[in-house]
């Protein structure tokens, strides 16, 4: 079955379950994930019944599909998503931006924890670009015309128009949302130091192990996006050691304004 085959037999499955006409897809990122159990009206699907799905196996992420009314906006939210580095093929990592374009969603919100190069522990970040150090490209191999051109425009993957929108929610909010830019790695590792030195001499913000290359099929496939990092560490040689307890422990200590603000976010796109 090809790839274009799999995605329209996925989404087909998801409108029989009652998943029509999204607006928004939410990617939540490790710890974020209880931002979904909000949503009202839900439909819940765990991913392991979603045919070609892949599974999550992280701590923090809980593996299921949540649809329904956030905000007053209609939304499919990812409670987890998959990472390149527990070894998914990067068509299955981005899959689910596919089937998020092919049920009719018009942008994506991408949330991930990430470290801080130079921002610390606690920090909410808009992304204004990033830097593709994996090695891969979600786009290899075979382009689905019916999504996008065979060598797509990177240079506004993140849309302006969203964030300006999530810094003027924030300033009324109270809360503070710093701009820069996150640097994608495959792990599992922590960097090392002279990695993270580097890294900041290239101009990055923040490094992580995901969303880079569901922005770059989100971006293939004309979706706008919203991207937030939540600063849960200093990067490596900012900070004695890394441990991923402490990424879970402070978003657990962020999350009261990253859902507020989400949610007021979405309330306004």
């Amino acid at each position: 079955m090809s790839l274009l085959e799999k995605i329209i037999e996925t989404k087909d499955f998801l409108v029989e379950k009652g998943l029509t006409e999204p607006e928004f897809g939410l990617i939540l990122g490790s710890g974020l994930g209880e931002l979904a159990e909000e949503v009202e009206n839900a439909i819940v699907i765990d991913y392991a019944d979603i045919p070609n799905w892949g599974q999550s196996t992280v701590v923090g992420h809980a593996g299921k599909l949540v649809y329904g009314d956030l905000a007053g906006r209609k939304v499919l939210a990812l409670q987890g998503r998959f990472h390149f580095y527990e070894g998914n093929p990067m068509k299955v990592v981005t899959f689910p931006v596919r089937v998020m374009k092919a049920l009719g969603c018009q942008g994506v919100i991408v949330t991930n924890a990430a470290g801080g190069i130079g921002y610390g522990p606690g920090t909410l970040m808009a992304i204004t670009d990033h830097i593709n150090l994996t090695g891969q490209n979600p786009l290899i191999g075979e382009n689905l015309d019916e999504f996008g051109p065979r060598f797509p425009d990177m240079s506004n993957a993140y849309t302006k128009a969203y964030r300006e929108k999530a810094h003027a929610i924030a300033e009324k909010m109270g809360i503070k949302l710093d701009d820069g830019v996150y640097l994608g790695v495959t792990g599992p590792t922590y960097e090392t130091p002279a990695e993270i030195r580097a890294f900041q001499t290239m101009g990055a913000h923040a490094v992580g192990m995901s969303t880079v290359p569901e922005v770059i099929v989100a971006a293939h496939s004309g979706l706008k996006v919203l991207g937030i990092s939540a600063i849960t560490n200093f990067a490596a040689g900012f900070q004695s050691e890394l441990n991923h307890e402490e990424v879970v422990e402070v978003t657990q200590q962020i999350k009261g304004n990253f859902k507020g603000l989400i949610k007021a976010i979405l309330a306004e796109l």
